[in-house]
Order: structure tokens, then C-alpha cells, then sequence
């Protein structure tokens, strides 16, 4: 059988949340398109394949990250189709805002977010002028769209004009392993990291948008409660990071705040049910699956009432704006100090982060590449069980 190709390349590199999508979409899509699926990658020296992915048929590209983009833009201003790298294919689908032109194959391009248009300081120059240039080009070519929010739905309607039937809006899932800890896993985490009895949890990139020294503003105020509080942030440095360290000394905060640096996805599960609370001040996020993540695991969160989060959290979260440290310092208290409260919202968050599954995620793309298909003449995705619209 053509397979449907996938692009996992921000999976095999580990690049956070795009890397997260790529690799839990394909592994929910094994079972949907049992023989008819198959991955590409670029760097394919460097790429880390791991369960399922080592399993299925893949079309490597040797080419290094910024090669692969300079090759595709090229392509793209000279109208020179790259069919010949994927190989045969019925559907081509581009995870990582990067879609080669094709001269017949049909497409579909996920769109995580338009950060580098809403907030173009906080990306690298060369990042951000690529994506401008590109990104219009990509979301006109493609045969559909999914966006990971109604929020990222929107931003492409504002910025790019998109008819409605082009776009869908497909969450993405938590994985099955995130669930609350079981002491002994508690007792290991806690160990291996050396953490803090009680602690503020913060996962994600270190990156300007992510809005870190609020949390630190915030965390600063909570010592004068709290002296023993603790706060841990997982996730490694991205880009623009100075601003983020300045701050941390100029509140003279440094040697208190705990830097894990990446922690690998098995340690994630623990290391959120062992936090008192987790903290996401994030200015913008397309979807933003750690609070998800830490609700699955029973971790009352507090997040940015900006872009996605309050779509994606609901209820389940306490909301506060992104750069009032004041209100960051109430809210942490509240949760830290109400222990009504920390289980109300354990509850709540159990919930809603019951809602998205990747199994759901995974059979709503199929329906988009079936559309697709349909409207190209070719005949559809067979699977294993009917989905249901997009």
C-alpha cells in the first residue's frame, strides 16, 4: 500500500513541543493505518528513533536542519518540486512548519502557533525571516490545515486570511503515562533530582516568551512566607536566554532556583505528581500541553490567562495575567495554602485532562487526510475504525 508519510523530525531531534506532537500523533496513528503509514526525517546521522518509530518504513533525508530549510526555499522560490525526496506517498504531512513543494502529492500542514508574527522578538532573526517569508507560502500550498487550538485557528485567520473549510481544529492528546505517581516513584524522583520537600514546578523551554522572570518576581515574594519553598524549573535553554538569567540575579535569586535542564519523558510523570503546584506564566502558546500534563498527574496549575490556556485548562487552573507578579504571588499562595483547594482543583484538572487523547487526535487527522484524498480524486485512508469529522 502508498503510505501516508509523516514528518517526524522535530521527534527524532527532541525539540520539545513539536516533538511531543510529532511523536505521539504517529504512534496513535499506527493502529488507524495498520501498513500504510511511513516517517520522514532530515539529519538522519543525528535522528534518535525509539518505539514505534524504529518500526516503520522511513525516507531519510541526510541533509542537516538548516540545509533541509535552505533546500526547501529554494525549491519553493524556483518552483522545483521534491517529490523525489519523500518517495512514493499518497499524503504528505508536514508537523514541523515546513512543507517541501510537491508536484502532485496531496498535503496537510500542521500549525502549531504564529509566535514569530505576535511576538517576532522573542525568535531568532534568522528563524523569524524565514518564517515570514515561508509561512504564507506553506499555508496557501497546503490542501488543509489543521491548527492545534481555536486560538492558533484564529490567529491564521487574522494574519493570513484562510477560508474555513481549509482549517481544522484538532487538539492534541496527554499521554497515557502521565498520571499521578505512586509514592515509591515519589520517593525515586525526589531522590534522582535532589528536590526540594515542597516546591513550585516549571516545565518547558527557557526562551523570552515563556515569561520566567515573573515567575521568579513571584517566587521571590513566597520566600518571605515560605522561606523553605522551593522552585524547580525542567526544560533545556532555547534562545534569547540573558534577560531570563539577569533577572533571576537581580532578584538575587541564584542557587535557590533549581535548573534540571531536560529531563527525559519517563521522569516527567513523578516529577509533576511530586510538585505542590505547577506554574506556566508562558505570554503565548499555541496549544501548551505541560499544564495538560501536569493536571493529568493531579498537579493543581496556575497558568497565563492568555492565548490557548484558557481554552485548553478551562476551569480546572487558576488564570492570571502574565505580567502582574502580584497577582502570580496571590494565586501561588492560595493554592499553596488551601488545601481545599489544591484538591478541588486536582479534581477538575483530572477531568479536563481526561478530555484529550491522542487516540482522539489521531482519528480526526485521518478524517482530514481522507478530505483531502476525496477532493483530490484519489480514494481514502482505510483504517482500522471510522472517525469522526473534523
Amino acid at each position: 500500500m502508498t503510505p501516508v508519510v509523516v514528518d517526524v523530525s522535530p521527534a527524532v531531534h527532541h525539540r520539545a513541543g513539536l516533538g511531543r506532537y510529532a511523536a505521539e500523533l504517529v504512534k496513535a496513528l499506527v493502529p488507524l493505518l495498520p501498513g500504510g503509514l511511513a516517517i520522514f526525517y532530515h539529519d538522519a546521522g543525528r535522528a534518535d528513533l525509539f518505539p514505534p518509530l524504529d518500526a516503520l518504513p522511513a525516507r531519510p533525508c541526510s541533509l542537516p536542519a538548516k540545509p533541509w530549510r535552505l533546500q526547501v526555499m529554494l525549491a519553493d522560490l524556483f518552483r522545483r518540486p521534491m517529490d523525489a525526496c519523500i518517495g512514493p506517498a499518497r499524503l504528505f504531512h508536514a508537523t514541523d512548519h515546513l512543507l517541501p513543494p510537491f508536484r502532485a502529492l496531496p498535503s496537510v500542514f500542521t500549525l502549531h502557533d504564529l509566535i514569530f508574527r505576535l511576538y517576532p522578538e522573542t525568535h531568532m532573526p534568522l528563524n523569524r525571516w524565514f518564517l515570514t517569508l515561508m509561512m504564507p507560502r506553506f499555508l496557501r500550498r497546503a490542501d488543509a490545515i489543521i491548527a492545534v487550538s481555536e486560538c492558533t485557528r484564529r490567529d491564521a485567520v487574522r494574519w493570513y486570511r484562510i477560508p474555513e473549510d481549509r482549517i481544522h481544529v484538532i487538539y492534541e492528546g496527554v499521554g497515557a503515562r502521565f498520571r499521578p505517581a505512586p509514592p515509591e516513584a515519589l520517593a525515586a524522583i525526589r531522590a534522582r533530582y535532589f528536590l526540594p520537600d515542597r516546591f513550585i514546578l516549571y516545565v518547558g523551554t527557557i526562551e523570552p516568551r515563556k515569561n520566567l522572570p515573573t515567575l521568579f518576581a513571584a517566587y521571590r515574594m513566597l520566600l518571605e512566607r515560605w522561606p523553605d519553598l522551593g522552585l524547580v524549573v525542567a526544560g533545556r535553554p532555547g534562545w534569547l536566554t540573558k534577560g531570563t538569567f539577569r533577572a533571576l540575579r537581580d532578584l538575587g535569586l541564584e542557587g535557590r532556583v533549581r535548573f534540571l535542564g531536560y529531563v527525559p519523558d519517563e521522569d516527567l510523570p513523578a516529577l509533576y505528581s511530586a510538585a505542590a503546584v505547577f506554574a506556566f506564566p508562558s505570554r503565548y502558546e499555541g496549544f501548551g500541553l505541560p499544564p495538560l500534563e501536569a493536571m493529568a498527574c493531579g498537579t493543581p496549575v496556575v497558568v497565563s490567562d492568555t492565548s490557548s490556556l484558557p481554552e485548553i485548562v478551562g476551569e480546572a487552573g487558576l488564570r492570571v495575567p502574565p505580567d502582574r507578579p502580584a497577582d502570580w504571588v496571590a494565586a501561588l499562595a492560595a493554592v499553596l495554602s488551601d488545601a481545599s483547594l489544591r484538591a478541588h482543583l486536582r479534581g477538575m484538572g483530572l477531568r479536563q485532562a481526561a478530555r484529550f487523547r491522542w487516540s482522539e487526535t489521531a482519528e480526526r487527522t485521518v478524517a482530514v487526510y481522507e478530505r483531502v484524498l476525496r477532493s483530490r480524486g484519489v480514494a481514502g485512508v482505510i483504517r482500522e475504525r471510522g472517525a469522526m469529522d473534523p
